[in-house]
């Protein structure tokens, strides 16, 4: 991470301060063993205690501390949940960590518009929860839908089991109010599917916190379906499974959701949930087809079909509601399992063409060997967004130097067969350093424009995402004295 400014360090009080003048009450924390469970997020290998902590109730409050923190040159991390597994909320020793927990009410439900209007620290399921009385529901759900908050779901662009059919969040989320960090309140969007003016809202979703605060977010939200029925389908080779996913998309059949787990991620989940995983295949499929009953029925029979002919060794399919609830929570316990079987792990995330899901696959465990480290995968197969979990102990030493490596040679690997660094992670300070294997130097300083744009002074959720010596050359423009560059023996990206 960056050094911390000794000048910022040196003002703590001033600054601890003028925030409580900001916000008054209990809304600031500044006593350290205050301050550790803010010490960093689900990327719990990297830790640091941030200055101060603020926790805003109201939007002028957001603006305040943002205007002030831009006036005297103050770095802002903005936090969510902390369920950030790319190391988005993590914070730095001279910032001011902007914790939006407080901001955790629905405003508004039309279901009339199909919309709903919340605070950023509404966690996913509770907008499901909210209007399912009425029949509907919000479709992004990740794994971690019952802690992580929209705000994050924002920020990182998150999707989930039911990505492939219903879109991550960009595809569902309509407006947001953000703060600048001038202290300036912008609304982008709106309820309405096309909004007047320049396409800002798709900047903002995915844009890791760089360019403002989300303050107020417009989502869409969906009508139950009829019905949804799941196949769990079990497969005697990974190759067999990977071929069924291209063939069930070729055939024109969008599933509601299509994940995969290979052996090892199988038997972990089953001894956690116990929902009769079958124990002797090497990968396992669920696939959801949703809609009108007689065409689950039929798009069921055609799945089955497509997989029987690539050599599917068992056939399962959900019979009640109970039962298809049942065979994704294996699915979305496989990481808390994972923690059942290892004292650490690394969640890694990358996307490939669907097509290379086998040849990766075996790259992965040649990478597994090579590093003396377990890893289990558990994916989003339908739109090829990997999740492979590397097993390593932290307090065996080089375990975490070696887990790193392996999780970089993953992502790697997922840019070279034609993917990308992340699919819905994030980048955060996890692929930071990998962005150039992915992006030249031309791509990386157009990005670095669009974050001065918006933040000119690079005070937003500092150290993230930009390779650091790059940043430090400010746009690719380096400060030469004496015909030398600074550290003339470091690599330039």
């Amino acid at each position: 991470m960056p050094e911390p400014d000794a000048a910022v360090l040196e003002r703590r009080a001033e600054i601890v301060a003028a925030m409580r003048a900001i916000v008054p009450g209990e809304g600031v924390i500044d006593h350290v063993d205050s301050l550790r469970p803010y010490e960093c997020d689900a990327l719990t290998a990297y830790r640091q205690i941030p200055l101060v902590v603020v926790l805003p109730d109201t939007v002028e409050q957001v603006a305040a501390v943002l205007r002030w923190c831009h006036a005297n040159h103050v770095k802002v991390v903005p936090r969510g949940a902390g369920t950030s597994l790319s190391g988005g909320a993590l914070p730095l020793a001279d910032c001011v960590l902007l914790a939006m927990a407080r901001f955790n009410r629905i405003l508004d439900i039309d279901y009339a518009d199909r919309v709903a209007v919340v605070q950023p620290g509404v966690t996913n399921l509770g907008i499901t929860r909210a209007v399912e009385d009425a029949g509907f529901y919000y479709a992004p759900d990740p794994s971690s839908q019952i802690a992580c908050t929209i705000g994050g779901n924002v920020a990182e662009n998150s999707g989930g089991v039911h990505c492939l059919k219903y879109g991550l969040t960009t595809n569902n989320v309509l407006g947001v109010e953000l703060v600048t960090i001038e202290g300036d309140i912008v609304r982008l969007g709106g309820r309405t599917l096309e909004p007047a003016g320049l396409d800002l809202l798709g900047v903002i979703v995915g844009s890791e916190g760089l360019l403002g605060v989300v303050t107020e977010v417009t989502v869409r939200i969906l009508p139950r379906p009829e019905t949804a029925r799941a196949l769990l389908i079990g497969f005697a080779t990974v190759e067999g499974a990977g071929q069924c996913v291209a063939d069930v998309i070729a055939a024109g059949i969008i599933p509601a959701g299509m994940e995969m787990m290979d052996k090892p991620a199988v038997h972990a989940a089953e001894a956690f949930v116990q929902v009769g995983y079958p124990l002797d295949v090497d990968a396992l499929l669920i696939v959801e087809l949703d809609g009108p009953a007689t065409e689950c029925s039929h798009l069921l029979e055609e799945v089955e079909s497509i997989a029987r002919a690539n050599g599917a060794v068992s056939v399962r399919a959900s019979v009640d509601e109970q039962e298809r609830v049942a065979f994704w929570a294996g699915r979305k316990a496989a990481f808390p399992a994972a923690g059942r079987i290892s004292p650490d792990y690394l969640c890694m995330d990358g996307t490939i063409p669907r097509r290379r899901l086998p040849d990766v696959l075996t790259r992965m465990r040649a990478f597994s060997a090579q590093y003396d480290l377990g890893v289990i995968n558990v994916f989003h197969a339908g739109d090829g967004n990997l999740h492979p979990l590397i097993l390593y102990d932290a307090n065996e030493p080089g375990q975490l130097e070696r887990a790193e490596a392996f999780g970089a040679d993953i992502l790697r690997l997922c840019v070279e067969v034609g993917g990308v660094l992340t699919g819905e992670h994030g980048v955060g300070v996890e692929k930071r350093d990998l962005m150039p294997a992915m992006f030249s130097e031309t791509d990386l300083a157009y990005q670095e424009r669009l974050k001065s744009a918006f933040d000119p002074g690079l005070l937003l959720n500092a150290g993230k995402m930009f390779p650091l010596l790059h940043r430090c050359a400010e746009l690719g423009r380096m400060h030469v004295h004496g015909g030398a560059v600074p550290f003339p023996d470091l690599p330039r990206f």
